[in-house]
């Protein structure tokens, strides 16, 4: 089987029976949307690979190990660079800006234009959630977020515009920073 159909039927069944964000939207479907928007800056399967499979290990407890043994290093170190730490001890509230100022770290210390990718495939698809969720209920909406406060969104949010920069002549990372203004203001 084709390295992108295998990812993508592995992720069917890592997430099946899970639900988006207080949502009845099958999870998969946002993996499935990061792909397609990661298809559009790249044809190299691993990356779209890695795009179908990012949440995986985060939240549906496939190990990185799994990850390599089918899929590969690479696919499996793209997954890595989008892991983040749960704490699963703690809670997720309490833990999130530690969680988000490791992930951001990834970014600043790559020159990995494929973890890039990646990544914004992943904040993509979410900022278009966030949008969209955004024009309907307005601020009120945070308040099913684990990190509450607009501000700390807008600072991870922005963040990530700085750190994909690299990236800029995509429409995909146009669109981004774009949907990033819209709900956040243009900041600094």
């Amino acid at each position: 089987m084709e390295l992108v159909s295998e990812a993508i039927a592995f992720a069917v069944k890592a997430h099946d029976g899970m639900r988006r964000k207080k949502s009845d939207a099958p999870y998969i479907l946002h993996p499935m949307e990061a792909a397609v928007i990661v298809g559009t800056m790249t044809d190299d399967q691993n990356l779209l690979a890695a795009a179908a499979l990012h949440d995986v290990v985060e939240d549906a407890g496939i190990t990185t190990q799994e990850i390599e043994e089918r899929f590969g290093r690479r696919v499996r170190e793209l997954v890595e660079s989008e892991t983040e730490d749960k704490r699963a001890d703690l809670p997720p509230e309490s833990t999130w800006r530690i969680r988000k100022e490791e992930s951001l770290e990834v970014l600043k210390n790559t020159d990995d234009i494929g973890v890039l990718m990646v990544w914004l495939g992943d904040k993509l698809a979410n900022m278009r959630a966030i949008y969209r969720d955004f024009k309907v209920e307005g601020e009120a909406m945070w308040q099913r977020f684990n990190q509450k406060d607009v501000n700390q969104q807008a600072w991870y949010y922005r963040s990530i515009v700085k750190l994909t920069e690299r990236l800029s002549n995509t429409s995909a990372w146009l669109e981004y920073k774009t949907l990033t203004e819209l709900v956040f203001g243009k900041g600094e």
